[in-house]
């Protein structure tokens, strides 16, 4: 596992929040720190992917139409890119343009939340019985060693209703599969606090049980396991003797205090928003300072208790546009801003999308309905060429006018952006390979290197 990169301490971080939130300090140290972390080369690139569950308004968000009547009642606001607009609900973001690109041209021609789904989290269409696996496991394939304290793709707050085959490893199998935290259910919180959802349980060894008879008994286990093992060789045995002793591994480590986000400065808690969302970006920061190669965080409700179905906005859209919209500018904001601070965001890809996009034309209820032809996704950090827009919509939205993204591209790009070649096949069980990313994708020119 990477070496973990130096941390600030709490009365460091206190300070910092005292002179203006991640200010430059005047002696320099912070900066000198920083750069260091980032030429560390033992250090791999890291992946936060924000995943906005039911598909957001990019009209709304990332590709206003100011002065059209698709537009609504919101009035765009300029960003700190010239001719770069956003939505009036992401003011945190705007100042933070130079680090983000655009790509307003996304296009797919599934308007079903659970097939599109697959399709952007997987880059596959959901059909045969090859089950693909999502991003995040293909990205813990390449980067996770053996030796890895903390699980290689970590899933914060997910809501996997709309379909679980698109949240797991496929036919990677077990090892590749998500840590799951906090997972919430379609339409609802699940009653805890943000902090105490996030947390890993059973991270302890019970009180009543001491160190050496743990030790006894997972040598028992082993034992046992081995023998089994031996007398029936198989992927499921294996699998399940490997989840136990990564489990134990990660019990033991000191990196599993990554998930005690109450080690963090108030002040820093709340500038990331206490919901699920904002402590579950500030968790992804935590995790990626330790070297997991992957976290995704979702966005599916404002408050973190029963709110629908986050961003499937039908009815009443732009209330619940703005609500989500507060919440997402404070948590990706806040990370970007810490991640910078610690010589982190140029190594830290961050990947905001959703399954697709809403209708332009508002319908009768106020609300924006599925739309799939024309929509909006947006990365950033990672040493991208930020500060751009890829694509056009036109004056009106309806459809793309310039440089056209297919989903498959843009997971190729992510991929490119990480350092990994897209072509690269994996092996199904029954020997047929398949390449991580459609065959037929091609990155998107002009954003990296």
């Amino acid at each position: 596992m990477n070496r973990p990169v130096p941390q600030l301490t709490r009365r460091q971080m206190m300070r910092l929040a005292a002179l203006g939130a991640f200010g430059a300090s005047a002696s320099g140290w912070l900066e000198a720190m920083a750069a260091s972390a980032a030429r560390d080369p033992r250090r791999h690139k890291s992946c936060i992917l924000l995943w906005m569950t039911g598909g957001p308004s990019q009209t709304d968000t990332f590709d206003p139409k100011p002065g059209h009547a698709n537009s609504g009642p919101f009035k765009p606001i300029e960003s700190s890119v010239p001719g770069m607009l956003f939505g009036p609900h992401l003011p945190k973001l705007a100042q933070q343009a130079k680090d983000l690109a655009v790509i307003r041209s996304m296009s797919s021609k599934e308007g079903d939340h659970g097939r599109a789904t697959y399709y952007l989290r997987t880059g596959y269409l959901p059909q045969g019985p090859v089950r693909h696996p999502t991003l995040g496991s293909l990205v813990a394939n390449e980067f996770e060693t053996e030796s890895a304290e903390l699980p290689g793709f970590v899933s914060i707050a997910p809501v996997r209703a709309f379909n679980p085959a698109a949240f797991g490893a496929g036919f990677l199998g077990p090892r590749c599969a998500p840590l799951i935290v906090g997972e919430r259910p379609l339409g609802g919180g699940n009653g805890e606090t943000p902090q105490a959802s996030l947390r890993v349980e059973d991270l302890e060894t019970p009180h009543a049980i001491g160190r050496g008879r743990a030790d006894d008994r997972l040598e028992l286990m082993q034992t046992l396991g081995g023998g089994f093992l031996k007398s029936r060789p198989s992927l499921p045995v294996l699998s399940h003797q490997d989840a136990y002793t990564r489990a134990v591994r990660m019990m033991r480590s000191s990196a599993a205090r990554a998930f005690e986000l109450d080690e963090e400065p108030e002040a820093l808690q709340d500038a990331y928003g206490r919901n699920p969302f904002g402590q579950g970006c500030l968790l992804a920061r935590r995790l990626v300072e330790r070297g997991v190669p992957f976290v995704e965080v979702s966005l599916s409700s404002a408050d973190g208790a029963a709110a629908g179905l986050g961003w499937d906005t039908h009815q009443q859209n732009f209330e619940a546009v703005e609500a989500l919209c507060g919440v997402l500018d404070a948590g990706w904001s806040t990370l970007m801003t810490d991640l910078r601070t610690r010589g982190l965001l140029d190594s830290t890809l961050i990947v905001w999308m959703g399954e697709f996009g809403r209708t332009p034309k508002i319908n009768e209820s106020a609300g924006r309905d599925h739309f799939p032809n024309a929509w909006s996704t947006v990365l950033a950090g990672g040493g991208l060429r930020g500060g751009q827009v890829i694509g056009d919509t036109g004056a009106d939205g309806e459809e793309v006018k310039d440089r056209p993204v297919q989903v498959p591209d843009l997971l190729a790009t992510v991929m490119k952006g990480l350092g990994i070649d897209p072509m690269k096949q994996n092996i199904v069980e029954t020997g047929r390979p398949i390449r991580l990313v459609d065959p037929k994708a091609k990155p998107i020119e002009g954003l990296f290197g």
